[in-house]
């Protein structure tokens, strides 16, 4: 299913899940973009849409097992996964290593696709990544509803549905700190209805 960029951003938009305004990353730095992409993949006949989208652009990859890490990844490999008929796992993180539980396996040489929804450092992908080629697995690539400039550091290639290049900052260099803008944390956003505005006040 083809599906421009601007149909993408369109999609985000209407979701309230591209916001502007002085934001916390979980890197640490700030940000005056935010995308909340479980907001659009919270409708299923849209995250269909976007999965069905992202795995054309990895058809001839033909990928037997699609992941991604928790959380931002489970429902995108998923869904990728189904489009592929492929098996669907996600990695999560603990004591400080990407790892793989619940039962999940990768067999050598099997052909993996690492998805998340949004790519920012790139350090979730890289890690999921590593752990696919630790356990003698193949990473065909990468791909991602939003690449916020991480992919472009990846050592596999990367393919993403929206590309943005939103303005980030170290907090001491932060000119919204400086103007006394407050900092939100995506997390304490409050939840908008369709008919409340974009901004991103909490």
């Amino acid at each position: 299913m083809s599906v421009s960029e601007a149909e993408v951003q369109r999609l985000f938009e209407e979701a309230r899940a591209l916001l502007h305004g002085h934001f916390l990353l979980s890197s640490g730095l700030h940000s005056d973009t935010f995308l909340q992409a479980a907001r659009v993949l919270q409708a299923p006949r849209v995250a269909e849409q976007l999965c069905s989208a992202l795995a054309d652009r990895w058809r001839s990859a033909e990928p037997g097992v699609v992941i991604g890490p928790a959380t931002g990844g489970i429902i995108l490999a998923y869904e990728v996964a189904r489009q592929f008929t492929a098996r669907a796992l996600f990695a999560e993180q603990r004591d400080g290593r990407m790892t793989l539980g619940r039962g999940f396996y990768l067999s050598p040489q099997e052909r993996v696709l690492v998805v998340d929804d949004v790519i920012t450092t790139g350090a979730s992908v890289r890690a999921t990544g590593d752990l696919v080629e630790a356990l003698g697995a193949e990473v065909v690539g990468v791909g991602c509803l939003a690449d916020r400039g991480g992919g472009m550091g990846l050592p596999w290639p990367c393919r993403g549905l929206l590309h943005l290049a939103p303005k980030e900052y170290r907090p001491e260099e932060c000119p919204q700190c400086r103007q006394g803008v407050p900092l939100v944390e995506p997390d304490h956003l409050q939840a908008r209805g369709p008919g409340a505005g974009s901004g991103a006040n909490p």
